[in-house]
């Protein structure tokens, strides 16, 4: 069985992965009233990751003996100025839960758990994957502009995400 304060680390890190899905379905749902279909499917796609995230750090505590309980999911931003702002947002959000999955790994190794060590080192290497798409995407967009031709082309872009 894991330390009792990595368990509470990872069940706060399960609830986070739920809110990332959330947050992700939220801004699809901007894009959608923006006429922006390309960008909502992207978004749609990575809140299932997101989700599948969750599911893979309960799985893992339930492996381990933790007992699984859930806390409300958090509120999400609903306004944004333009369509680059929710990449932005996006941006920041997986930086914030790259940061928060450091701690954890960092806590695990320090209390020589390495088993949730070893079982992070995914997590780790998605995040970068992570922080990388995000930056992609707002670099597109200051490229191909957020109006005309080029915007369209983008969404265009991002409707073929495959899932």
């Amino acid at each position: 069985m894991i330390h009792k304060d990595i368990a509470n680390m990872l069940l706060e890190q399960l609830n986070m992965e739920l809110h990332s899905g959330y947050l992700y379905m939220e801004f699809a749902n901007y894009y959608e009233s923006e006429n922006l279909p390309g960008f909502a499917h992207w978004y749609m796609v990575q809140a299932a990751e997101e989700y599948d995230h969750a599911m893979r750090i309960r799985n893992f505590l339930i492996g381990s003996g933790v007992k699984v309980t859930l806390k409300p999911i958090a509120d999400t931003i609903k306004e944004y100025k333009d369509a680059k702002a929710p990449l932005v947002e996006g941006l920041k959000h997986e930086q914030m839960i790259t940061a928060s999955i450091n701690r954890i790994y960092e806590k695990a190794l320090s209390m020589k758990d390495y088993l949730t060590a070893e079982f992070l080192r995914w997590f780790i290497t998605e995040q970068g994957e992570e922080e990388t798409n995000a930056q992609q995407n707002i670099d597109k967009a200051e490229l191909a502009g957020l109006s005309g031709s080029g915007l369209y082309m983008l969404d265009r872009e991002m409707g073929a995400r495959q899932g």
